[in-house]
């Protein structure tokens, strides 16, 4: 006879999976087949009881979990695929009331922790940022660009489109030969060195891994670039002087909630009356209570993707002007998938690096923020900020002029690397 786990799993898959083709064997061997048998077949399978019971208990972090120890089986598809299939078909909305109401309390113990969350960001940073850097080569470009990619025509690889990013960032930005420029959540520096190298400014990048700084370093030195470029440890609201630009890409989401008007607050002091502040950050339509409790346990620490009604705030509050908004949303999905499609590529070194348990933790990650940005409406924001009306055009017909004066420096360096290295 089937556990009441498995009847009430079963009964959820019944109401729930209209398209697609799903097919599900439990720990008892019953197969349950669902869908309408359209698009690609997909097939799970629960190793043991044990999993069914944890599932229905707290499904928001035993789904991750139990396929992170390989007790819930993707056998035909991808965990992506799986994923997919249960958005395009709406599972939020048939969870029973009951584990609605349940997953509430977790949700509210996140929101008091993102308030005041100081002393824990380098911990939290830590854990994600520090991991070894032979996994981020596995599946990021050659720069070593962990955010969004951008695609303006939709079918670039995933290098030109990391390399479109940060000149669409430096069109918006605009530093100057001899500006001084704060890079907030610097990575592994490539932003920086786009930068330096293009325009001549000087670039201070700040993070709170060990890793990053070491390896920015280390590149800086490689590209000869040190006397342009800076690389510290650091936390934001550490910072002193005065700077001409400042460019935050990938951070916001590391910030915490409850912690909007501190960074932005200390960003007002720190621009000049002149500057020009750009960032750019994930983004979701509404507020929600907190992120995702498998994220916040594994993957992102304390973090939180922001609505744009929970930053202008502190933007407004800090005596910032905003003079644009762009909402890319789709760009992020392509990224993924790239990402996504590389890890797959390379799990057994990944696997080598760390182990099967981890790799499937890093396909959990990839998959649901994949499937996120192509099914839950989540986009990436640019805000441009500035402290003064006439810092910038008024039309936006300058950003594709400078797009173009950048690629034509992108040329020209290029030819004159040919030069040194022939």
């Amino acid at each position: 006879m089937p556990s009441l786990a498995e009847r009430l799993i079963a009964a959820y898959f019944a109401r729930t999976v209209k398209k697609g083709a799903l097919t599900v064997t439990y720990a008892s061997g019953r197969v349950q087949a669902l869908g309408d048998g359209t698009g690609e077949a997909v097939a799970i399978r629960f190793g043991d009881a044990g999993a069914e019971r944890a599932l229905v208990l707290d499904p928001a972090l035993k789904f991750g979990e139990t396929y992170m120890d390989g007790r819930l089986i993707v056998e035909t598809g991808s965990l992506y695929d799986f994923i997919v299939v249960m958005k395009v078909n709406g599972y939020r909305r048939t969870l029973p009331l009951a584990l609605k109401i349940a997953g509430l309390a977790p949700h509210l113990v996140r929101w008091l922790h993102n308030v005041a969350r100081a002393g824990a960001e380098r911990r939290q940073v830590a854990h994600h940022y520090d991991l070894d850097a032979r996994l981020f080569r596995l599946f990021l470009d050659a720069d070593w660009q962990y955010s969004c990619a951008y695609y303006e025509r939709g079918d670039e690889d995933l290098e030109e489109a990391q390399l479109a990013k940060k000149r669409h960032v430096t069109a918006k930005l605009w530093p100057r030969a001899g500006d001084k420029v704060l890079d907030i959540g610097c990575g592994w520096g490539g932003m920086a060195f786009y930068i330096a190298e293009l325009t001549g400014a000087h670039v201070t990048g700040i993070t709170l891994s060990q890793e990053q700084v070491a390896i920015a370093r280390q590149r800086a030195r490689a590209r000869g670039l040190e006397h342009l470029t800076e690389f510290r440890l650091q936390n934001y609201r550490d910072v002193e002087g005065s700077f001409d630009r400042i460019v935050s890409i990938g951070m916001l989401e590391h910030v915490g909630k409850g912690n909007y008007h501190v960074m932005f607050s200390r960003a007002a002091q720190l621009l000049k009356k002149e500057g020009v502040m750009v960032v750019h950050a994930i983004a979701r339509p509404k507020p929600v209570p907190s992120q995702g409790r498998f994220n916040d346990k594994y993957i992102f620490p304390g973090g939180y993707i922001p609505a744009l009604s929970e930053v202008l705030p502190a933007i407004e509050k800090a005596g910032f002007l905003v003079k644009d908004i762009e909402l890319l949303p789709m760009h992020y999905a392509y990224t993924l998938k790239a990402w996504r499609e590389r890890f797959y590529a390379n799990w057994d070194k990944a696997a080598a690096i760390y182990d099967e348990r981890f790799c499937r933790m890093w396909d959990i990650y990839l998959s649901t923020s994949e499937s996120a940005f192509r099914h839950d409406r989540l986009m990436v924001m640019q805000i441009q900020l500035v402290r003064h009306q006439d810092v910038v055009p008024f039309t936006r017909d300058y950003v594709a002029e400078r797009t173009a004066r950048l690629k034509d420096l992108e040329a020209e360096r290029l030819t004159r690397d040919e030069v040194i290295a022939g």
